[in-house]
């Protein structure tokens, strides 16, 4: 008998309907949704093949949410950060070096400076 055991324990995932996680299945269930009262609302209005686009664009982010993740993190988690980090908290980091050997050695550069000119000067 032999038991499967993924690797890394966080990469475990129950299905709970052919072979999808509960999270998975209720997003489908609601990009269906999404899809057929999109088919319903827009058909009398648009032709066809628009009203094909129109129900794959809104069934598209209730999938999105229930099969994409990033860095491990679920759709709506990642868009959450994202807001934060652009909308709510966004910083601007800007980069201004600064030579530390310069500023301590400073007043000697400018010494051994001024004594080269006189020599250059004087000859």
């Amino acid at each position: 008998m032999e038991i499967k055991i993924n690797r890394e324990i966080r990469d475990y995932h129950e299905s709970m309907f052919m072979g999808l996680s509960l999270r998975q299945t209720l997003c489908s269930l609601l990009a269906v949704g999404a899809a057929v009262g999109l088919y319903f609302w827009l058909n009398p209005i648009l032709g066809t093949e628009a009203v094909s686009w129109a129900c794959m664009l809104g069934a598209a982010p209730f999938a999105a949410l229930g099969f994409l993740s990033y860095h491990g993190m679920p759709a709506e988690k990642f868009l959450w950060v994202w807001f934060r980090s652009e909308i709510l908290e966004p910083k601007v980091i800007r980069f201004q070096p600064t030579n530390l050997y310069y500023e301590i050695m400073k007043d000697t550069i400018a010494k051994h400076e001024k004594e080269a000119r006189k020599q250059h000067e004087s000859n």
